[in-house]
């Protein structure tokens, strides 16, 4: 909400951990918390890949994931890297060979599951493999795949084993003298996950993947997601993240901006505040904010936009964002710019006319980022 000043209640203060680069991407210190997705195509098949990855990156994903299960899969990446707009993270299950092989293809990182990649040997030979190429690698601990000896000395998958797990296989890097590394600790079980990476934030000062894994589809991963996220995140945990979905991996990245945005941690795009519609309403809400959600999906720069059905709320939320309308009566409502009430606009083409204060709005707050862009640089010279 541009035009407002920042509430000091709003503040989160997070963990302070090292920071890595994944490609052109930095993770962890100071670097905005970045949105991950990961593609569900067959990796062999370099267009549909190549064609999720674009749709992913418009749609603001930071770094994208790529599953590389065979050394087809692998010679393909080299293809998928070197056209892909965001870096590629090579996800290596097993054979420590694919880890390899996706270095040498130019992966940004390599995501390693410690409890089926192999003995410290082998991870020795993916570090010097990442170290020759340039890699960053994300320790990835799941509960579902713990090691047996773990298993065994716990008896059941729990956070302390996840914790252990994790600092077990950053020991085995930092042997090697590898430090270009991040982890995670996810779990399918909120609860679970919530508790290792807490226990993890303690533990480490490595830059934090935050995901709950397998989380389900768009309506309940969503909820499980935000909620185990979510509380992390208002607690300072957490440098990148992904959410797990059933469904198209856009979705994802657009769940996973909508959580950070939620905690002010990212600004991106056009944040809706509307209410749910009742009899009182002047106009279709729910009509209008779906047309209004797929017409203003283009827009990057962050501001804020309230659709209220009547003036029981829709007055004060107008004063907390950049424009507002706020139906009344007789096939007409108010439109408010900044808090303030600035004209009357008839219910018919209402959505057209929104579309074009939000786009002159953004347009504006874009030449004046430029500008201070300009001027920022001009004095440092």
């Amino acid at each position: 909400m541009s035009h407002n000043p920042i509430r000091p209640w709003r503040n989160i203060e997070r963990r302070v951990s090292r920071q890595i680069r994944v490609g052109k991407v930095l993770v962890g210190g100071d670097a905005p918390i970045s949105v991950q997705t990961m593609t569900n195509t067959l990796t062999t098949d370099v267009a549909a890949t190549l064609e999720q990855i674009q749709r992913c990156a418009v749609a603001g994903a930071d770094i994208v994931r790529v599953s590389t299960p065979d050394q087809e899969s692998t010679f393909a990446l080299r293809e998928i890297v070197r056209e892909s707009p965001v870096p590629i993270v090579a996800d290596i299950h097993f054979h420590y060979k694919r880890a390899i092989e996706a270095a040498e293809a130019g992966a940004a990182c390599l995501r390693i599951n410690p409890g089926n990649i192999g003995d410290a040997k082998r991870v020795a030979e993916v570090v010097r493999a990442a170290k020759d190429h340039g890699c960053s690698i994300r320790i990835g601990v799941n509960a579902g795949s713990l090691e047996r000896h773990l298993l065994e000395k716990y008896g059941e998958p729990c956070p302390d084993a996840m914790v252990e797990s994790g600092l077990d296989h950053i020991k085995l890097l930092q042997d090697n003298d590898f430090h270009e590394y991040k982890i995670s600790v996810k779990a399918s079980d909120v609860f679970m996950a919530a508790a290792a990476y807490q226990q993890l934030a303690l533990a480490t000062d490595a830059p934090i993947h935050l995901g709950i894994t397998e989380a389900g589809g768009l309506v309940s991963g969503t909820v499980k997601s935000a909620i185990g996220l979510g509380s992390l995140l208002w607690f300072g945990i957490g440098d990148t993240i992904r959410v797990s979905l059933s469904a198209d991996p856009v979705e994802e990245v657009k769940v996973g901006f909508e959580i950070l945005k939620s905690l002010g941690l990212r600004h991106r795009g056009v944040t809706i505040i509307s209410c749910p519609s009742c009899a009182r309403q002047g106009f279709d809400v729910i009509k209008t904010v779906s047309a209004l959600e797929d017409r203003l999906a283009h827009i990057t720069t962050s501001l804020s936009l309230s659709i209220i059905g009547c003036v029981v709320n829709g007055p004060g939320e107008a004063l907390m964002t950049d424009i507002g309308f706020t139906g009344g009566g007789a096939g007409s409502g108010m439109v408010y710019l900044a808090g303030k009430q600035h004209h009357k606009l008839g219910n018919e083409g209402m959505v057209d006319h929104i579309v074009e204060l939000v786009e002159k709005k953004a347009a504006e707050i874009e030449a004046a980022e430029i500008e201070a862009a300009g001027a920022e640089a001009a004095l440092a010279v």
